[in-house]
């Protein structure tokens, strides 16, 4: 189950990485932009003949310098039958069984982690979260070092989602 749960979870972030790094390829699937809305970015990416949507914003403080830390990017992605997933990538690979947590306002969520990635186990309590706060605060424990804590804007998170929602409607 856990192989499975694993291999869901990276299949859901395959559109946030060709955000992070495009391909250059001639046959790579083709992005489409919906929208800049304020801090949040939306878009469409096809693959397998299957319509993927995504919103994403990056993070825009965080409480310490890590060397060697990637980008931090906050995503939430529609596809399928996997609907409302939300993921965290730290720019740094967690260590076994850590765990993140997402404040929300005065909402505390717990995300688990695989590698760079950190997944919400309710994606819907945290976009309904979402669409209610100005900002969300990840502390992320660091492998040998310190908890860093990484700051996001959700101002646009409303209508990037809307968006997203249109382009890829629940079935």
């Amino acid at each position: 189950m856990r192989n499975f749960t694993l291999k869901l979870a990276f299949g859901l972030l395959l559109p946030f990485v060709t955000v992070a790094a495009p391909a250059k390829t001639p046959d790579a699937p083709a992005r489409k932009s919906i929208g800049t809305f304020d801090d949040w970015q939306a878009a469409t990416n096809v693959e397998a003949g299957q319509t993927v949507c995504y919103a994403f914003t990056r993070g825009k403080t965080a409480s310490r310098k890590l060397p060697g830390r990637g980008d931090v990017v906050l995503t939430v992605t529609r596809r399928g039958a996997a609907q409302d997933a939300v993921a965290l990538n730290a720019g740094f690979a967690y260590g076994p069984n850590a765990s993140v947590a997402l404040q929300i306002d005065k909402l505390t969520v717990d995300f688990y982690t695989a590698q760079r990635y950190a997944f919400a186990r309710d994606g819907l309590a945290v976009i309904a979260a979402f669409q209610k706060a100005a900002n969300a605060t990840a502390k992320s424990p660091v492998p040998k070092a310190a908890d860093v804590t990484d700051s996001f804007s959700l101002k646009g998170f409303k209508q990037a989602y809307d968006a997203i929602s249109k382009a890829c409607p629940t079935k």
